[in-house]
């Protein structure tokens, strides 16, 4: 890696006082959790079902066969065993020090908290959160993995649902516009492990009026004019080589 490029972030990062970062699933790529849309991503693999994943991750394909989503979801959206990566972890140094005010991931795995990091927006959701659609009981990600093909509730008997955005639903109001107030206050926007393809997590770029933004993907992006610095580089190398962490 381009030690001058490595020392240029560096003093990016050092003069930020306000940075946010908005991050993918290539965040998580390094925790062993593949991505969507690379040659090895979900999107990738063939299915079983016929359909592409898109269709079996949608609120429709819940509700008309809710076993049938529950199958795959747990057998491609759920790794109980990963643990924070570099990123992760250089991030949760970053907010320690007082500069990275705001995550911002499109990601449901929950490793940002893990890692440590307390200001995380997810944008699309958590598997980690669930509730009953009938009586709104909440329920932790281990009881939808140990209770048969379709979690019921122990209250009701209704269906239980993780509480994560599904194809066909909108994005919470209220968390897109507390992104939006983060990035219109960021003087450096890091973006990392994400195509920057899907809308509207994409859009909230628009919103961004700092100095500097740094993009960290291993392929290009259509936002990497506008970038300050561009790494094709696994992230966790990146920051883990920009940031002084404790293992």
């Amino acid at each position: 890696m381009d030690i001058m490029k490595i020392n240029k972030f560096r003093e990016i990062i050092e003069r930020s006082e306000y940075i946010v970062f908005l991050g993918g699933a290539g965040t998580s790529t390094e925790s062993q959790i593949p991505d969507f849309r690379s040659s090895e991503g979900l999107y990738s693999k063939a299915s079983k079902y016929n359909v592409p994943p898109e269709e079996i991750l949608s609120i429709k394909f819940f509700n008309n066969q809710t076993a049938s989503f529950y199958e795959y979801y747990r057998e491609n959206l759920i790794y109980p065993e990963a643990k924070p990566n570099k990123t992760h972890k250089s991030l949760f140094e970053l907010e320690r020090q007082g500069k990275l005010k705001m995550i911002i991931t499109q990601n449901i795995d929950g490793l940002h908290q893990m890692a440590g990091s307390c200001n995380v927006t997810e944008i699309h959701g958590s598997l980690h959160r669930n509730h009953c659609q009938n009586c709104g009981k909440t329920f932790e990600l281990s009881y939808v993995l140990n209770r048969g093909e379709v979690p019921l509730c122990d209250e009701c008997n209704g269906i239980i649902r993780p509480d994560v955005i599904m194809y066909g639903e909108p994005l919470d109001g209220e968390l897109v516009e507390k992104a939006i107030a983060h990035m219109k206050k960021a003087d450096l926007l890091i973006i990392g492990g994400t195509s920057l393809l899907v809308y509207p997590a994409a859009g909230l770029i628009r919103h961004f009026f700092g100095h500097d933004m740094v993009i960290i993907n291993k392929t290009k992006t259509k936002f990497d004019p506008l970038a300050t610095m561009i790494f094709n580089d696994p992230i966790g190398e990146v920051l883990g080589s920009v940031v002084n962490f404790n293992e």
